[in-house]
């Protein structure tokens, strides 16, 4: 059975050092990068090539928001980082964010990712951000996002063999 483990946490609490410290001893990892790549926007940039400094130079890289097929395949161990950028482009890929009646899209991808997180080979470790914490957003757009990233983490974590939670750069477990 593979070891699957979700790493929860707010923005800049740590979680992806926490994962890559997680899989520090294993040299083949398949870092997949879902945020893709905001062509023109330096800070975005420099977020980037902070995180790529951090990897190892054994680890491969996979962009891309098609993580069932990666889920499904043997082969080494998996770092997802993020599972939230993952769900704002998947929005985008269904036009979501201009027709919020298009939900229905997202959660039967949201079904696939579980089903395929559930049954991987691999062993996965996956960095999601918790957004459920905060205020009500005014628009329904953004009530809908955090919606969905709320059903996606806990569909995660109730198929996860461990649940981490991240904040200061602390990591606790979660039961």
């Amino acid at each position: 059975m593979a070891d699957r483990t979700l790493l929860l946490g707010g923005a800049r609490s740590g979680k992806s050092m926490a994962a890559e410290r997680l899989l520090a001893d294993v040299p083949d990892v398949l870092y997949v990068a879902t945020g893709g790549d905001d062509s023109g926007d330096a800070e975005w940039a420099e977020r980037v090539a902070k995180h790529q400094a951090r990897r190892p130079a054994t680890w491969g890289l996979a962009e891309t928001i098609e993580l069932v097929p990666l889920l499904e395949s043997a082969g080494p161990p998996l770092l997802i980082d993020c599972l939230t950028l993952w769900l704002s482009r998947t929005m985008d890929a269904v036009g979501v964010w201009s027709d919020l009646s298009r939900t229905d899209l997202v959660e039967q991808r949201i079904t696939a990712l579980a089903d395929a997180w559930s049954a991987t080979p691999r062993r996965v470790v996956a960095v999601s951000n918790d957004v459920g914490s905060g205020i009500v957003p005014a628009d329904p757009g953004t009530r809908m996002f955090r919606d969905l990233m709320g059903r996606l983490n806990t569909t995660i974590s109730l198929a996860s063999d461990q649940v981490l939670w991240t904040v200061a750069g602390r990591t606790l477990p979660l039961t």
